[in-house]
């Protein structure tokens, strides 16, 4: 049976090796008394959550995290026990399926709450929820004041609900801003004890925090970019690497005299007689469409720069400069930049966005191709 990954020459390469060695970075730096919750949303962030959970989970970590129930339930369909955590909001009429699934829920009211153990009660399990404060995100929880305390108290209270955990996410705008978040959640862990209230994790760091802040990493870190090499740090420095490489293969070669337009409306026109690859990607594949005359590939160790306006299946390279060049040379979109390719990071300024974007917007059109030098892989 011929694989999904050699039906199309357009692919996505992920090194399993490399995640491993992020991660055990991460490890390294936390230490064993702090858990790693490895987020993995957006389908690991364009890797293939299924596909990478293994090796994150034989790296130890406690948690895989996803933003949405519809991932999770994606995960706990090929993986039947290991612990997920709904990062997200789920609306009450799908609460079922957490608990029926056994999946970690965030949730912020008592109403959830007493939602979550009259289903659990009825299935004679325990829903498990962690607790979202807002310390200032204004995104999801409730603000650490008087009522959400005691609110919070009545939560834990709740028959076949476990509230094992309470956390909140810093919104980095600056040292100031994240240590008066730190402090309003710590302060009101710190009341919430007073009074009973005892929660086995506690978390507020992302990637970012994890490196930058160590104090900031409680019991718990929440890594999702750091995992896939994507650096976005201020203060410290993990020596994290690129997961991905994204790759294709001329699909022909046009012979374009002086003068003459390449693709829609002729945007762009030959300066002098040239040499033009079509190359089987476009913005469908999660290539960012506004790079037209700014991206490039990289074929046979020389940069070509993409020409005219980047199609939906498709693109155009002047390869005018490329020794030898053929069809079904390799192409380079991204890579680790050792070569002159481009790399997430350099995509991202190019596109005026953030890493996390370039790499979140790669669909599951373009296959992916697991390596890995410790294991054959199918």
């Amino acid at each position: 049976m011929v694989e999904r990954e050699d039906l199309r020459d357009t692919q996505i390469i992920v090194d399993l090796d490399k995640i491993e060695e992020n991660v055990r970075l991460i490890n390294n730096i936390v230490g064993e008394e702090i858990s790693v919750m490895a987020v993995v949303k957006a389908n690991g962030y364009g890797h293939g959550a299924v596909s990478i959970a293994p090796t994150l989970m034989q790296c130890g970590v406690k948690y895989l995290a996803v933003a949405t129930l519809t991932e999770a339930l994606e995960l706990r369909a090929v993986f039947p026990s290991y612990p997920l955590f709904i990062l997200g909001h789920t609306p009450d009429r799908l609460l079922h399926y957490v608990v029926e699934k056994n999946i970690t829920q965030t949730i912020f009211s008592l109403e959830q709450a007493q939602l979550l153990g009259s289903l659990a009660k009825v299935l004679n399990k325990t829903a498990r929820v962690h607790i979202k404060v807002d310390t200032g995100f204004h995104r999801l929880g409730k603000s650490p004041s008087a009522s959400f305390a005691d609110e919070v108290c009545k939560i834990c209270a709740v028959a076949n609900v476990e509230a094992e955990g309470i956390f909140s996410h810093l919104a980095l705008v600056n040292e100031e801003e994240n240590e008066k978040q730190y402090r309003l959640f710590c302060d009101f862990i710190e009341s919430l004890e007073s009074r009973g209230c005892h929660f086995k994790y506690k978390h507020i760091a992302d990637s970012i925090a994890t490196v930058d802040y160590p104090r900031y990493r409680m019991n718990m870190v929440r890594p999702g970019a750091l995992i896939y090499g994507m650096r976005g740090f201020h203060i410290g420095f993990l020596p994290v690497q690129q997961v991905l490489t994204f790759r294709t293969a001329i699909s022909e070669l046009h012979a374009v005299p002086k003068g003459q337009g390449v693709g829609y409306d002729y945007l762009w026109k030959a300066p002098r007689d040239s040499i033009v690859a079509t190359l089987p990607f476009g913005y469908a594949d999660g290539y960012p469409r506004n790079l037209r005359d700014e991206g490039y590939v990289i074929i046979n160790g020389v940069k070509a720069p993409l020409i005219g306006v980047i199609c939906m299946d498709q693109c155009m390279a002047d390869v005018t400069e490329v020794p030898n060049v053929t069809v079904g040379m390799e192409a380079i979109i991204y890579g680790d930049g050792e070569d002159g390719s481009m790399t997430i990071d350099k995509a991202a300024k190019l596109a005026g966005t953030n890493k996390n974007d370039i790499i979140a917007r790669l669909p599951a059109r373009p296959p992916r191709k697991y390596i890995s030098k410790k294991v054959t892989l199918e």
